[in-house]
């Protein structure tokens, strides 16, 4: 199975990322946090947290680090209260940007965002404005420097667990689950000892949008690093064709 893939976003995010291991670190603790207090403390009977314990692993987060965040979260004295908001909107050339967000203040998230938009010459639009261009998806990045295996027999592996596409592409192989297979396909994964890039749940542009105008992708580039500044911010998605 194959199909038109774009890993330029998250292979930016992850890089920038890289750079800054305390924004991860923090957005990955906030994830802890909604995972524990929505589903207990105990990975075992809890997919979403295991899902994002993997995902904390991938990011070099050390286990004692990870423990603590869930030792926290699962106790009667926190009060960490954190709100999933979702804001979508238009950059400049209209391409099309999904900012999710998980905040314990929505006053500042919203005053950040809409200033990351403002400056980078683009408008945030109403709920629903920009999402129907985009496919909610389990997506799983596996680098070819960390599997050197046989690409049929990883592409067995992902359909035979419930992955819905798997695509190759020079550098890495991509697979799509629907959200509600992501664990299992994941965990399939995880058993046979596969190293994965990134895994989570994100959303896919149905169609890309290519931007040459220089002006355009400075201000677009503008409006992406001061989200990506935020420590609310937990992901961006855009359809740029970069």
């Amino acid at each position: 199975m194959s199909g038109h893939s774009k890993f330029a976003n998250i292979k930016h995010k992850k890089e920038k990322n890289d750079a800054k291991k305390g924004k991860i670190f923090t957005i990955i603790g906030r994830e802890i946090v909604i995972a524990v207090k929505e589903g207990g403390p105990d990975p075992a009977n809890n997919s979403k947290l295991r899902d994002v314990i993997a995902k904390a692993k991938a990011s070099n987060m050390p286990n004692d680090t990870i423990e603590r965040g869930i030792k926290k979260a699962s106790s009667t004295s926190d009060q960490s209260n954190y709100e999933r908001i979702t804001y979508e909107g238009y950059g400049p050339a209209g391409i099309a940007i999904i900012v999710e967000t998980l905040t314990d203040n929505k006053n500042r998230t919203a005053a950040d965002v809409r200033s990351a938009f403002s400056k980078g010459s683009g408008n945030i639009g109403t709920p629903g404005c920009v999402s129907f261009m985009f496919d909610k998806k389990g997506q799983i990045i596996i680098s070819k420097e960390d599997y050197e295996g046989d690409s049929d027999d990883l592409m067995m592996i992902a359909l035979d667990a419930g992955a819905d596409d798997f695509s190759e592409e020079d550098e890495y192989y991509e697979i799509l689950t629907s959200p509600d297979d992501f664990s299992s396909v994941r965990e399939a994964l995880e058993k046979e000892g596969i190293v994965m890039s990134e895994a989570d749940v994100a959303m896919i542009p149905q169609n890309y949008v290519a931007v040459t105008d220089e002006t355009a992708l400075k201000n677009l580039q503008k409006t992406l690093d001061l989200l990506d500044d935020s420590d609310d911010v937990q992901a961006v998605y855009t359809n740029l064709d970069d």
